[in-house]
């Protein structure tokens, strides 16, 4: 039997919307619809299965699609890590099959290969000093100085070079040591004399190292190293001053790790011979747009010339654009411009463009709009980890395009989200472009793309459900 229905619709309606379904797509037409001012219902029934299931609102997604499925992929991940942790111990071998596929492709490609310390003696001879000491002479057309640095030590400090060691890195790699280090059960302290990731984003800094404080690691802040002994026990007493109260302090370690930066060692290059021009400061070699030094043929590139991100990608792109351009095949310069990079921290961070405090400074504070959320990875939700530090800012002009200036990503593969994204700034991307793109389901990239409150707002940038 058919019953038919007519309803006179002349009066007023009970809503300005009604959506049949509480799936994602109509509880989020529904939110926004509430949200600009109109009056909505919406209606969820979940008829059982044919096993009888049912489940609640949310729809698929939530109930028995994405959220489950990626919680259930995360748990056999794990599993799969288990197993893998034998295995981790064989770093130094992994290196070691490095250093040989460089030697085997470097014959591949008819390229020479000679165990030599060079140095120069004009602009088109390198001489070759062998560890025998026998000295091997090179001419060519140009010569490229790809040199990088060394490491340094506190030479200042009694005892550093004797009981300590060094990376050679600076503080973004003493954070991702000491992260390592606290992760496999080693109680680590991080001893930093000002700010930690020195010209990275403050904020981000503070969350980074806020989540390694709760993670277990140790932090001795504003504190400068005064000496190291070694006492008959055979550990290690380092003795530093309190910069907060001017005290001296001191306490024992079995190691030492100097994070102290690199230095390049330009004077060995025989350099000073041909007048090479040096930044007095750095000690770095002074480079044009097209790598090339004071002296004609001289070439430089990566961490040992001035100006440029310490970084492998970086030399590897500008040595290939460089060796293009000698071999008169291109004319393309290195684009040193938002080049994205990461910290392997316990919560990692990736960036891209430009820090808050530099946007501030090119744009001033009212030059520019920032858009920020705290989010919870699904990685973290039954494992009951702590998410405050999980956070994502991007920084935009303040007008009519809102080019996107720089963008920041602290959570799990954070190198993976930021090479993403680091294309769209290469492209010129704003914000408009940013809402555009569609998110991928359930991932913490996809946060990026919903980010809708700016700190000017003043509004709670936490974000809630999916």
């Amino acid at each position: 039997m058919y019953f038919a229905y007519q309803i006179n619709h002349t009066g007023k309606y009970d809503y300005d919307l009604v959506v049949i379904g509480g799936g994602s797509g109509g509880l989020a037409c529904s939110k926004e619809a509430a949200q600009l001012g109109q009056r909505v219902a919406v209606l969820d029934f979940v008829e059982p299965s044919a096993k009888g299931t049912r489940w609640g609102l949310g729809g698929t997604c939530v109930n028995v699609g994405c959220i489950p499925k990626k919680l259930m992929h995360q748990a056999a991940l794990l599993g799969t890590a288990v197993k893998d942790v034998h295995t981790e111990g064989a770093v130094q071998n992994h290196v070691r099959s490095l250093n040989w596929g460089h030697r085997v492709q470097l014959q591949d490609k008819k390229v020479k290969y000679l165990n030599l310390k060079g140095s120069l003696a004009d602009e088109h001879t390198v001489k070759g000093l062998s560890k025998a000491g026998k000295e091997t002479v090179l001419t060519a057309k140009n010569i490229v100085i790809a040199t990088g640095g060394r490491p340094k030590y506190p030479t200042n400090i009694p005892g550093a070079m004797e009981h300590g060691f060094t990376t050679g890195l600076h503080s973004d790699v003493a954070l991702e040591c000491a992260g390592f280090l606290t992760g496999i059960g080693l109680d680590t302290t991080v001893m930093v004399r000002s700010i930690a990731l020195r010209g990275f984003d403050q904020q981000m800094a503070g969350l980074v190292t806020d989540y390694m404080e709760a993670y277990g690691t140790r932090f001795a802040w504003k504190s400068v190293p005064k000496k190291v002994e070694k006492l008959p026990s055979g550990a290690l007493q380092v003795t530093w001053v309190d910069g907060q109260t001017g005290s001296e302090a001191r306490d024992t370690y079995d190691s030492v790790l100097w994070a102290v930066g690199r230095a390049p060692e330009t004077k060995a290059l025989g350099l000073d011979r041909l007048n090479v021009q040096l930044n007095n400061a750095t000690g770095k070699i002074v480079v044009g747009a097209d790598e090339s030094t004071s002296v004609p043929n001289i070439f430089a590139f990566g961490d040992i010339s001035e100006g440029r991100p310490e970084l492998t990608p970086t030399a590897i792109k500008a040595g290939k654009l460089l060796a293009r351009r000698l071999a008169g095949q291109s004319t393309e310069l290195m684009n040193y411009d938002n080049v994205p990079t990461t910290v392997f921290t316990p919560l990692e961070y990736g960036c891209v463009g430009l820090s808050e405090e530099e946007a501030e400074r090119r744009h001033g504070k009212d030059g520019i709009e920032v858009f920020h959320a705290f989010y919870k990875p699904l990685e973290f939700t039954v494992a009951e980890r702590d998410a405050s530090q999980c956070y994502i800012k991007v920084i935009c002009e303040r007008g009519a395009d809102q080019k996107i200036l720089g963008l920041h990503f602290t959570g799990p593969n954070a190198g993976e989200v930021t090479q993403g994204f680091s294309m769209g700034l290469q492209c010129g991307a704003t914000y408009s472009h940013l809402l555009q793109t569609v998110g991928i389901h359930p991932t913490c990239a996809e946060e990026v793309v919903k980010v809708g409150i700016t700190k000017r707002s003043g509004l709670d940038a936490a974000v809630t459900g999916c």
